[in-house]
């Protein structure tokens, strides 16, 4: 028994290079040991991510600047909540009075064989007119431009101009709504609300916090949730001709709880937020026999920018920063091991039943 104690102490010295699982590494000047790739300058390239404490700074910094994506919307365009005449619009121009102006049949005639089409160049023939350029110009406009151009040949011309079918402005929703497709614009403003409406609203798998809006090759996030919940109207943006509206699925929208706590799970980001802390307690907690609380990382991917983050939570208050920070889709948690739980482990894997064995014959002999 006393020939094994030797031993016994050599392989607990030895016990943290032979300590297994996972374990964070990382480089004096607080970068990762791991080279990931990394996009820079348009090219692929291997970067050691740093390792970025979770502090009220930081914290403070994240929140500013996704104060500021928020509002990098596109500018309004008061001018686009009046309906403006375009190619492939069918208009239907009514003379009073002069009944050989109008069309054979006037009201009853369907409307997709009624009236005059705008042609390809934004013209509209009428006759005693001739080509009259209507393309970008509002009906009234429209309205006022013909009267003045009838009356050379008319006194007190009484002229209507309606559009009887919208075809020249157009917006796309897709994703998770129930009836994606295309949308005509009319002369009802169409923004974002009306066009989910439109579309049926959208399925019960829809992620309302991270909508796209595609426009003029950039896009941008919208907060419909947000604006449904909490009034943010800025988000109700007015739609124009050529926007792509995409709802996108919630399913994927992820976040994976590794290490040391109470279970190891992925957890579903409801509502477009999950703090740390709720992930931690959703995970019921740290294990505190095995783990190390001042290693609490979290892994974010990101669009091939990765990033490391820290969290020192050897104190308790501070959970109040891992409740202030906030997760994103496809992070990963890992809390770290501890020290004396490695060495544990070492030794089970090493001395399964005879460690147990030795240790209890030599506290029954007053060892």
């Amino acid at each position: 028994m006393l020939r094994l104690i030797p031993l016994l102490l050599v392989m607990l010295l030895s016990a943290c290079s032979l300590t297994p699982g996972m374990n964070m590494k990382k480089t004096d000047n607080n970068m990762s040991e791991l080279e990931v790739p990394v996009m820079k300058g348009g090219r692929m390239v291997k970067e050691r991510p740093p390792i970025t404490p979770i502090t009220a700074d930081l914290i403070i910094a994240r929140e500013n600047a996704r104060q500021q994506d928020t509002n990098d919307l596109p500018p309004g365009d008061e001018s686009k909540t009046v309906y403006r005449i375009g190619p492939q619009d069918r208009l239907l121009v009514t003379v009073w009075e002069h009944p050989e102006l109008n069309d054979p049949g006037g009201e009853k005639i369907e409307p997709e064989l009624a009236g005059k089409v705008v042609d390809e160049n934004g013209d509209l023939y009428y006759p005693y007119i001739g080509n009259i350029h209507v393309a970008g110009k509002t009906i009234s406009t429209v309205r006022s431009q013909m009267t003045r151009a009838l009356s050379k040949y008319f006194k007190q011309v009484k002229l209507d101009v309606r559009v009887l079918s919208f075809q020249s402005h157009r917006a796309a929703v897709v994703g998770e709504v129930k009836t994606p497709g295309i949308q005509a614009m009319t002369e009802t403003p169409l923004t974002v609300s009306e066009a989910i409406s439109r579309a049926g609203g959208v399925t019960e798998n829809a992620d309302m916090s991270n909508v796209a809006l595609a426009r003029d090759g950039k896009l941008y996030k919208l907060d419909v949730l947000g604006m449904y919940e909490q009034g943010k109207t800025t988000q109700n943006l007015l739609l124009k001709d050529g926007d792509v509206l995409n709802i996108p699925d919630r399913k994927d929208n992820k976040v994976l709880v590794m290490g040391e706590v109470g279970k190891q799970q992925s957890i579903q980001i409801n509502k477009g937020k999950l703090s740390l802390a709720q992930a931690l307690a959703d995970s019921y907690g740290l294990d505190f026999n095995s783990s190390r609380p001042e290693d609490i990382y979290v892994f974010r991917p990101g669009d091939m920018k990765p990033e490391i983050f820290q969290l020192n939570a050897e104190s308790p208050d501070a959970m109040i920063l891992a409740d202030q920070f906030t997760l994103q889709a496809h992070d990963t948690v890992f809390v770290g091991t501890a020290g004396v739980t490695k060495w544990s482990r070492v030794l089970n894997q090493i001395l399964p039943s005879s460690f147990t064995s030795i240790m209890s014959r030599a506290a029954f002999m007053g060892m």
